[in-house]
């Protein structure tokens, strides 16, 4: 067997491929994994392993279609991670999410037809629907993309859905809640306010700190994608929650106290454009269909991650230069 994980020395990507090394994923356990990443900011090499009998790394762009045909062929699967994520970069800058998201989501799929791989997962986000005011989103509620990232994501969606419709393609996509922990890039919210409490610097708190988030362990998460990946159906599309929906004020109320500080090391910043209010996923269907459930209690889990950015100060410090604020 054999797996290509694109964007795999990001956050999300590099912990899939490194449990993948270590036999984490029943039926998988003695494949050959390909990491294809561009290594951009938020690719790191060393997230992965330096060396491994069965890891091969490929630094290229997923936009490269010759270098596309030239690595997928001998392929049973891909999971397909790589994208620009970081809203605030988004409303900045909106070149490079529709580039990688939706061209290279584009140009990743018909290589795959070319050569002929059988299986795809497309890891998309919530952020896809929009926000909710009350209640939850299920994997038919319209989407109602609010930043160019989203709206990226969301295109890429409608990208991936053609494959299947047109093609036939056996591909399925998940849509995730809010992710944390190790090795995460130190822009997004929670490893921002740890390193920086780490540090002796103030957070910065967007507004009035009222915005809902529902969070998700990145080992929880990854799990249900290999649920998919092994389980799920042709065309579908599933939500994986987390269960834990807090407000941005709550999670700083805890990482000030993880950190063993006040709120005098918290400033308030102008909101966020378009910053959505709230987000909150229904993942009945995973659970039902593919006996998904989270096993990382988000409690445990934060206290995990604030050791985890505690005990690796040189793997943040090397990558915190010019981030910005989540």
């Amino acid at each position: 067997m054999k797996i290509l994980i694109t964007g795999g020395a990001g956050f999300i990507g590099s912990h899939y491929a490194r449990t993948l090394l270590d036999g984490g994923y029943a039926g998988w356990e003695s494949a050959d994994v390909t990491v294809l990443d561009k290594l951009t900011y938020a690719g790191n090499r060393e997230n992965l392993p330096s060396s491994h009998p069965r890891l091969t790394f490929v630094q290229g762009d997923i936009c490269d279609t010759d270098l596309l045909r030239e690595v997928l062929p001998g392929h049973d699967a891909v999971v397909h991670f790589a994208a620009e994520s970081h809203v605030d970069r988004s409303l900045e800058s909106a070149d490079a999410f529709v580039r990688t998201n939706v061209v290279g989501t584009q140009r990743l799929l018909d290589a795959v037809l070319v050569t002929g791989v059988e299986r795809v997962v497309h890891v998309s986000t919530d952020e896809v629907y929009g926000s909710i005011t009350e209640g939850s989103w299920t994997e038919d509620w319209p989407l109602l993309p609010n930043t160019p990232y989203a709206a990226s994501k969301a295109a890429a969606e409608m990208m991936a859905r053609t494959y299947f419709r047109t093609h036939g393609l056996d591909l399925s996509v998940t849509r995730c809640s809010n992710n944390y922990g190790p090795y995460q890039h130190p822009e997004k919210l929670i490893p921002l306010f740890v390193t920086n409490l780490l540090e002796g610097e103030q957070v910065p708190l967007y507004g009035e700190g009222t915005n809902v988030r529902e969070w998700l362990h990145v080992d929880d998460h990854c799990r249900a994608i290999d649920l998919v990946l092994g389980k799920g159906r042709a065309g579908e599309i599933y939500n994986v929650g987390g269960g834990n929906e807090r407000t941005n004020i709550a999670i700083t109320e805890r990482l000030l106290e993880l950190a063993d500080t006040d709120w005098s090391m918290v400033r308030r910043v102008p909101d966020r454009k378009a910053h959505d209010l709230r987000y909150s996923i229904d993942d009945g269907k995973i659970r039902e269909e593919l006996g998904y459930a989270p096993r990382i209690g988000f409690d445990e889990g934060l206290a995990e991650t604030v050791a985890w950015y505690r005990d690796n100060t040189d793997w943040w410090k090397g990558t915190k230069h010019g981030a910005v604020s989540a």
